[in-house]
């Protein structure tokens, strides 16, 4: 990859954003022109769109635009990762991919505080989250919109990734979307309240 874009970050990319922050954002894999070319998560391609402007619109980012690694865009008690550090052949990572890389997707979780929520953007995600802290799959089915307890007090919702198909026909809107963050920001603000 690395030969035909120089210019490209073309390594494992980092999770970005706050170390024990409340909310985990779990995406599938680097995107071609995506991640892999800035180094950093759901930065320079289409989904990054709709995620960076409504982690903004609920104060999860300082800005609403992420283009660069450079760009000085900070996260808010938030922190975005992959299923998959690599870019993927086919632009889909394989359950073998998954597996391989599900270690480091278990420190993530695991520095965590207690009571975080884990936002997985897609069928993979989930299952990636579910693998890596030994839950069973039958047990919280992926739904968009459903929203799963988790050992620690942690809590998995569920979203349709954000990519440009997905998009278009209309199968995730932004309004699902923001409603998923709504949904979010309440069971944070609930368990703040529990203190």
């Amino acid at each position: 990859m690395r030969r035909g874009h120089p210019g490209y970050h073309a390594r494992p990319v980092a999770p970005f954003g706050v170390a024990r922050a409340r909310l985990l954002i779990v995406g599938l894999a680097p995107g071609l022109h995506g991640a892999n070319r800035t180094g950093r998560p759901f930065t320079g391609d289409y989904a990054g769109i709709l995620l960076y402007e409504t982690l903004h619109r609920f104060g999860f980012a300082s800005r609403a635009q992420s283009v660069d690694a450079r760009d000085g865009l900070r996260l808010l008690d938030c922190r975005i990762t992959n299923a998959v550090k690599c870019l993927p052949p086919g632009n889909r990572p394989s359950a073998e991919e998954v597996r391989r890389c599900n270690g480091y997707l278990a420190e993530e979780i695991a520095a965590l505080r207690p009571g975080a929520v884990i936002l997985a953007l897609g069928a993979i995600a989930h299952g990636a989250v579910l693998m890596a802290l030994g839950e069973r799959r039958a047990a919280h089915p992926f739904r968009h919109g459903a929203h799963h307890a988790l050992p620690r007090g942690l809590a998995l919702f569920d979203s349709y990734h954000p990519s440009r198909y997905n998009t278009q026909t209309k199968r995730l809107t932004p309004g699902m979307f923001r409603e998923i963050f709504v949904a979010v920001r309440d069971h944070l603000s609930r368990r703040q309240a529990v203190r």
